[in-house]
């Protein structure tokens, strides 16, 4: 028991923060996107633009959390950033200008880095001497993510197919509501979660960035590539004659995938200690967003691309935490999640902007779905050359037949 909270409730707790920073206040501008473009007169660049904003905002936040998490706690910065995101929600339905839309997307980003960074490194302590349910619960944490997606996709495309696109700033507007219930909750569950151990800069060794550069690079281009198929899956369904309810199904069931994803990826990510699940999700991921281009609008093959994606693409994150924690000591964790989350942030200002001008150019938004999937299989080739770091239980394979080693306690120095 931890507080008065057991450490699963906490872990729940802390999960309604990508519940919050990614579920509603990144991801589910995809559903509003084709309202917003089509009232506003955008062109897909324009769109993708709000992401690539959002993306900016988030690499800011992430370099911020990056030098503070150190001086101020993990446990503060996301209590700011919780606090933080349901406003920024609300500007988004108070201005139509592309310029004041960018600067509500920016600020969001910087909040969710802050919410994403430091709760992540608050899950990573909990279970600290049981590695497999330290797993799981650092997937729990992630899996938050499909909640936040689960109740935009069940409300926003139904909503606007019946008021019209015009109506866009209220979609903004339920979102905030949505975004503001969480805040309780979480932050509840912040008091209660231990407090990461802080680097003490004389005394604890850089990141050892050459050892983990297939999984860095990996990472950057899963983010190039995924934020692709999540800007702009709606918007492609729409423009192939999809009703609102296929979205509203497609949407909630990449939720559910998030959802359910640590409990079919549990074993793997217990097990590997180098870059093998990492490249296995950017496989599926690269495979789920190839998948609907060229079935001529097929509903079984849509939702069977968004079940494969929401079953992989949150298990990346997942993944490079749970690397961190296997390989590095504590006093680093908040460091390693921090650097993962600004290449992460790099890749995300690179694809949406990148996808939506190739579609632009093309005629064609298919042509940047297709870009973005290659960029992820990509993604997979590099990550599975990642091997674990020397001197961690798993630099060694272990022979065939024999039990794989846990990973010892880390402690900080």
């Amino acid at each position: 028991m931890t507080g008065n909270l057991t450490p699963w409730a906490i872990a729940l707790g802390l999960s309604l923060g990508p519940a919050v920073s990614n579920g509603l206040a990144r991801f589910a501008y995809g559903l509003v996107l084709p309202a917003m473009q089509a009232d506003l007169a955008w062109n897909y660049t324009q769109a993708g633009f709000l992401n690539t904003a959002n993306a900016a905002g988030y690499l800011a936040g992430a370099l911020l959390t990056f030098g503070l998490i150190d001086r101020l706690g993990a446990r503060r910065l996301f209590v700011l950033g919780i606090v933080l995101t349901p406003l920024t929600l609300l500007g988004s339905a108070a201005f139509d200008a592309l310029a004041l839309q960018s600067l509500f997307r920016v600020a969001a980003g910087i909040a969710g880095a802050a919410i994403f960074i430091c709760g992540g490194a608050m899950a990573a302590t909990l279970f600290r001497d049981a590695p497999a349910s330290n797993a799981l619960a650092i997937s729990l944490y992630f899996g938050g993510g499909g909640l936040g997606m689960i109740l935009s996709g069940t409300a926003i495309p139904l909503m606007l197919d019946k008021v019209g696109d015009a109506a866009w700033p209220f979609a903004w507007l339920l979102l905030a509501g949505l975004a503001a219930l969480a805040v309780w909750p979480a932050l509840r569950a912040a008091r209660a979660c231990p407090e990461p151990a802080r680097a003490q800069v004389v005394a604890v060794p850089r990141l050892p960035l050459l050892q983990m550069a297939f999984c860095v690079l990996g990472y950057f281009l899963f983010a190039v590539g995924y934020i692709v198929y999540l800007t702009y899956l709606v918007a492609m369904m729409r423009a192939g004659g999809a009703t609102p309810m296929l979205v509203a199904i497609n949407w909630t069931l990449l939720g559910l995938g998030v959802i359910a994803a640590p409990f079919l990826w549990r074993p793997a990510l217990s097990r590997s200690g180098g870059g093998g699940v990492l490249a296995l999700a950017c496989l599926a991921t690269g495979a789920a967003t190839l998948l609907p281009l060229g079935a001529d609008g097929s509903t079984s093959v849509l939702l069977l691309s968004a079940a494969v994606f929401g079953l992989s693409f949150f298990m990346v994150p997942t993944a490079v935490t749970s690397f961190a924690r296997k390989n590095l000591t504590e006093a680093l964790w908040g460091r390693a999640v921090a650097m993962f989350t600004t290449v992460f942030a790099l890749g995300q200002i690179i694809g949406p902007i990148l996808a939506g001008r190739i579609a632009d150019v093309t005629g064609s938004l298919g042509q940047g779905m297709a870009a973005a999937g290659i960029v992820l299989l990509a993604g997979a080739a590099v990550s599975a050359l990642q091997r674990p770091l020397p001197g961690t239980p798993h630099a060694t394979p272990p022979t065939p037949g024999s039990r794989i080693p846990k990973p010892p306690v880390s402690r900080s120095p």
